[in-house]
Order: C-alpha cells, then structure tokens, then sequence
C-alpha cells in the first residue's frame, strides 16, 4: 500500500499565552499544500522489528526508531496488540525542520494506512485522537482540509470557502539551509493576543493579507538569521502577494498569480499551482 502525506503552510501563526504545563497555546490557520512524501507499508510475515523503516530521499536526522512513522505503529500496537509486523518505506519530498509539518503528516498518514491495512475499524474522529497524542498538528492530517487550529495545534475547526479561492494561485517555497529548532523559536517569543485573528483576517481578499497576517516567530527568527527575512523580501520582489514564514521557519513561501522561478542556488525551492483538492 502506497501513499502520499502531504505538507502544510501557516496561514497567520499568533503565540497566544504560555501554559502552565510549558506548551504554547496557538492560533493559526493550517492550509494543505501538494508537496508530498511517499508511504509505502506492507505486512511483513517475519522482520527484526515489529515495524522496519528504511528512508529515503530527503536526509533525515536522529534514529528511525523515533521517527513518527514508527511510533504511529507503536502507539496502536499498544491498543491492538494482534497487529501483524510491517515493512515501511518512507521517500522523503517534503523539505525537514521546515514548519511545513512534513513529519506530523507521515504519522498521521501511518495511522490512516495502518488502520485500513489491519482493518482496525478505527473512525476519523478516533484516528485524530491518535494523531494528537503523536504530535501537536499531526490531527490536521488526518482530513487535511483548510481548518483553524487553536490549543497547542490539535484544536481544529473547519474553514468555510475562503472569498480569494487559494486553488487559483502558484505556490513558490524556499527552504534556506538554516536550521531552527521549535525550542530556539519558542525562547524569541513573548506571547499576546492578536488584534485581529487569523481566522478573520485569511476570509479577506489576499491582497489584503501582508498589512495583517502575521506570523509571530519572524521577529525574532529575523533578527537571528537575518538571511530568512531577506528571502522574505525577494519573495515579495518577485511579484508574490503574500509572503510569510510557515511554522516556527525555516521555509518561506509566497502566494503568487503566476508561476515564478525561484533564484535561489543551492538551496531547496519547489513552485506548482495551490491546490487542496485531494
């Protein structure tokens, strides 16, 4: 069985106030986006390990038995302890330490894959419990329409037909070979409401959007690496609408009418028509 998790941009991402157990509670708009990874998982009739991964394309850091493909099939093995062992092959496309929630998505989409493969009989509403308890916006896979996000990310509700349907627009991505980690975003942050909210602000015309639509973690991630607020601005030299960092960085995306070739060597840059019809 093969599949293919998709990414996710940040339409608006506001740090609202800090909580007592030490997360962030968020408001943001979670928005699918057509670059994708590729699942491919099979019953496996004897392995070394009840679920073995072999990755490839993307480079990704740290143990594969840590990876949230793995531990999607943990988490059910511990409430369906029959389920067969299985080989899993993940091909990364989706660019890592992103913000663009490339990892989230693989768990999510595990748990969707496994389910159907072990006809576990789990429904939507059960899988994205499953999928909180893996990862703050790892829910939002699980039927990865537009939807507000609120909480630590796993609060979502369904957005109504945007009024500047995004699906007539091209997407151009720039991930810039500058690491940031969650921990070193969040310690840049002094949390507060916004003016406006996100939800509110993305059912305006886009054109309206770069005077509004803000995400917090660019201040300090700017001042930081000077480097991804220039990428920002190039953006926006090269005709987008909208530009914005997705997540707590490192990729920066712009919203544009037309396709658009991204200069920039070395570094990972993708550009195909926004669409969320899956």
């Amino acid at each position: 069985m093969i599949t293919y998790p998709i990414a996710k941009i940040n339409l608006g991402l506001n740090v609202v106030e800090r909580r007592p157990d030490g997360y962030h509670n968020l408001e943001t708009v979670f928005y699918p986006v057509p670059i994708c990874d590729e699942l491919e998982v099979n019953i496996a009739p004897s392995t070394l390990t009840p679920c073995e991964l072999t990755l490839e394309g993307i480079t990704i850091e740290g143990d594969v038995q840590k990876n949230l493909v793995v531990r999607a099939y943990q988490l059910l093995k511990q409430d369906f302890p029959d389920m067969p062992h299985v080989r899993a092959r993940l091909k990364k496309g989706i660019p890592t330490q992103a913000g663009m929630g490339g990892g989230s998505s693989d768990g999510a989409y595990m748990l969707t894959m496994l389910n159907e493969l072990c006809q576990l009989g789990l429904t939507k509403q059960q899988l994205c419990g499953y999928a909180a308890r893996l990862g703050a916006d790892c829910a939002f896979f699980i039927d990865p329409q537009p939807q507000y996000a609120e909480g630590i990310g796993e609060k979502l509700s369904p957005l109504s037909a945007l009024p500047s349907p995004l699906d007539n627009y091209y997407i151009g991505i720039v991930r810039p070979d500058i690491p940031v980690s969650t921990k070193e975003a969040y310690s840049l942050i002094t949390p507060k409401h916004p003016a406006r909210c996100c939800r509110d602000i993305v059912m305006q015309p886009v054109e309206t959007w770069r005077d509004e639509l803000v995400n917090d973690f660019e201040e300090g991630i700017f001042h930081l690496h000077p480097e991804l607020g220039r990428v920002k601005q190039q953006l926006y030299d090269l005709g987008a609408v909208y530009a914005a960092m997705s997540g707590s960085g490192s990729a920066l995306f712009g919203l544009f009418r037309e396709p658009v070739e991204l200069p920039f060597p070395d570094t990972f840059t993708w550009c195909a028509p926004l669409t969320n019809k899956q």
